[in-house]
């Protein structure tokens, strides 16, 4: 084959350092058109930009020429700086998979972040993002505060042994469950 194809959109979230909501309302829709304009600058492209005032969800379409990795550290460094002084991102980010049947519902999800946190924190939406997409997770790392570690946890929240060889669960249509509410 001759070219290269492929077909990668991916759901990113990634928050602001402490959560505390250091994201102005005025300059949300700025920092969305910001980083649309990173993406095309570093070959991918943003589809659908949202969050609140304490983290942002991103859906991004990268080539097979750019990781993931490339594309989330140019998006928040670049980020970081056009915000100013102060401002920091989280280390680290949740990245998922989106099947190109999920990205409308997916769009959909992104752009609606206000009506969705009337019911839920980030904390809570990103645990069942990592649940419902079969990612294992250490509760000690997920949110920086390892003072509050608890357990290792499978995708359904099982607490697993220490030091497991971590295994994916079943991908069930990942971007549509992660997007299902969380049952307390």
């Amino acid at each position: 084959m001759a070219h290269t194809y492929a077909s990668n959109p991916i759901h990113c979230v990634f928050s602001a350092k402490g959560r505390c909501p250091p994201i102005p309302a005025a300059r949300t829709t700025e920092l969305h058109a910001y980083l649309g304009g990173i993406a095309r600058g570093e070959g991918f492209s943003l589809m659908a930009a949202g969050g609140t005032a304490n983290h942002v969800h991103l859906l991004v379409a990268l080539p097979a020429t750019c990781s993931l990795a490339h594309a989330v550290q140019k998006l928040k460094g670049s980020a970081s700086r056009w915000m100013g002084d102060g401002f920091s991102w989280h280390e680290g980010y949740g990245a998922f998979s989106v099947s190109p049947s999920q990205v409308e519902a997916v769009k959909g999800y992104i752009q609606n972040q206000e009506e969705h946190h009337r019911e839920r924190d980030f904390e809570q939406e990103l645990v069942a993002l990592l649940r419902n997409c079969g990612i294992a997770y250490d509760e000690r790392y997920v949110f920086g505060r390892s003072e509050m570690a608890l357990s290792l946890r499978d995708s359904s929240g099982s607490e697993i042994a220490a030091d497991p060889t971590l295994k994916r669960g079943a991908n069930k249509q990942c971007a549509c469950g992660a997007i299902a509410p969380v049952s307390a």
